[in-house]
């Protein structure tokens, strides 16, 4: 299956940027406001789990979601930066507390490595046109898409230059700006377009013209 194919990348490129770090090297910042990257790691890890999960959870369709509306809760509040702001360092206290667990950092890749390729060998072997999780049902196909972007996108938050295989989030944040109406303005790299799409770069006044009304809608993904 392409999609499950397309996770084995996502997963293995996570894998190559992590195993030469040091253990101080994993407690180093990303592009995840107030994340080390043992954060991300164990955030990460946490998703193969929710994959293994999901593939073992068949449910009967039609589908709740897609791989672009599994972004979408629904409407937007007024922004409230100040409130925004608190709810992101509640958001990154969480995830260092959670990852503390582990003795040391390194343990965390370890447990990456293991968990992610199980995931992979679970999509592989998917036999089931319809999965749960998170209260959706969604297609196989489409849960695997959610996975790759999810992993892509943190992947960006862990170092400079692209992944190897950022087609599944591109895809996503394509999908979600044509909700609206949008597309991605045209001076935009796929780099900048995942990190502003993501949160991780702020859009400019130039951006917010280009984008018109749906730059209201960035970031793209929570």
């Amino acid at each position: 299956m392409r999609e499950a194919e397309a996770l084995r990348a996502a997963y293995d490129g996570v894998t190559a940027v992590l195993s030469p770090l040091s253990p101080m090297e994993l407690l180093a910042p990303t592009r995840c406001h107030g994340w080390t990257v043992a954060d991300v790691v164990h955030h990460l890890t946490e998703d193969a789990r929710r994959a293994l999960v999901a593939l073992a959870t068949p449910a009967d369709g039609p589908a709740t979601r897609t791989f672009v509306t599994y972004w979408s809760p629904g409407p937007a509040p007024a922004p409230d930066w100040e409130s925004a702001e608190r709810a992101a360092a509640a958001s990154a206290w969480a995830a260092r507390r959670a990852a503390s667990v582990a003795r040391e950092p390194g343990l965390l890749v370890e447990l990456w490595r293991s968990t992610s390729a199980a995931a992979v060998h679970a999509a592989l072997d998917a036999r089931h046109a319809f999965v749960a999780t998170q209260g959706h049902v969604l297609t196989v196909p489409d849960l695997l898409t959610t996975l790759a972007t999810e992993a892509v996108i943190h992947h960006l938050d862990l170092l400079l230059g692209l992944p190897a295989t950022p087609e599944p989030a591109v895809a996503t944040l394509d999908g979600l700006l044509a909700r609206h109406g949008g597309v991605r303005p045209p001076d935009w790299d796929v780099e900048d377009y995942l990190l502003k799409g993501a949160g991780r770069l702020a859009l400019s006044t130039t951006d917010r013209t280009a984008l018109g009304a749906t730059a209201g809608l960035f970031p793209l993904l929570g």
